[in-house]
């Protein structure tokens, strides 16, 4: 039996995830967090609080039905499915037999269809960003109306809108190499309109004293640092707020409607797959709901007993 501590086994873990499998740093947050969540459990319990060795069943479907009672189903899951892969990893290094997970029944999810924006939303959120807004000195009003565009007409997910480098930028073949997750790279097209907002922000850039370690970055703050994903949502949230929408809005809401829009379109779901960077088509499949308005339209202009 080892005698390592729950933070060495979780370091471990971190490393594993990192190395063996290039999970990205916010999944690998994620994995960390639910393992630390049980730790919790487990020092609040009456109980000693035991090895992830010597952990059984019963400690787990006890975990489960608290969490059960405070969490959404999907935050439930989430943790279910984080937990039986750090026993799986246990089982990996030869420090356990079992998975104390393995019959643990994950709760029933809905079908759940991400939220989308209108084109003429997205139009209202870019008129209400002041292109003379300054901070310090340095306009950040073209800088945030690059962004938002990179995130609708790439379908960028904010950590690889916040990763982005000048050097991946190829505009004279009209992609940008964008980094994903799991450090796995490809190729997306980017719009001339967006590459004119970018190549303004760039001129704005060069009078920017930036951080040695951020020189490639393409978005920066006032400082010259790299954007957090925190700043990225906090500049979403402000424009939504001035634009008048009664929407709930995030960076991500962005990339859910480039592949909607791109869909309702005719784009093929497959060239939907490479462009957001999905490793399953199955995961793409969800932007194939649509209302019944434009289920209408489909059989009245295509089926022949219209």
């Amino acid at each position: 039996m080892s005698s390592m501590s729950w933070t060495s086994f979780i370091t471990d873990f971190e490393h594993f995830l990192r190395l063996e499998r290039g999970l990205s740093v916010n999944t690998i947050s994620n994995y960390k967090y639910d393992i630390k969540r049980l730790v919790t459990f487990l020092e609040k319990s009456n109980t000693k609080l035991v090895s992830p060795i010597d952990i059984t069943e019963a400690t787990i479907q006890e975990f489960v039905y608290k969490i059960s009672k405070e969490l959404k189903s999907r935050t439930q899951a989430r943790i279910i499915s984080g937990l039986r892969i750090f026993f799986d990893y246990l089982i990996f290094e030869n420090y356990r037999d079992t998975n104390p997970v393995d019959q643990i029944e994950s709760p029933r999810l809905g079908l759940k269809l991400p939220d989308t924006l209108s084109v003429k939303d997205i139009d209202t959120i870019i008129s209400v960003i002041d292109l003379n807004y300054q901070f310090r000195g340095v306009n950040l009003g073209h800088r945030n109306k690059a962004i938002v565009e990179c995130l609708y007409s790439c379908g960028l997910r904010v950590s690889e809108l916040t990763g982005l480098k000048i050097s991946d930028l190829f505009f004279d073949e009209g992609f940008i190499k964008v980094s994903g997750k799991g450090n796995k790279e490809r190729f997306v097209p980017i719009g001339k309109n967006t590459q004119y907002l970018i190549n303004i922000w760039l001129d704005i850039r060069k009078h920017i004293d930036i951080a040695q370690e951020s020189k490639d970055i393409l978005f920066l703050n006032y400082k010259g640092n790299k954007l957090t994903r925190a700043m990225i949502f906090t500049i979403i949230k402000k424009l939504v707020n001035k634009s008048g929408l009664q929407k709930t809005i995030s960076p991500h809401t962005f990339r859910h409607s480039f592949a909607t829009h791109l869909l309702e379109n005719g784009a093929d779901l497959r060239a939907i797959q490479l462009m957001l960077g999905h490793e399953s088509i199955t995961t793409t499949e969800i932007y194939t709901h649509i209302d019944k308005s434009q289920l209408n339209k489909v059989i009245n202009t295509f089926h022949p007993r219209k």
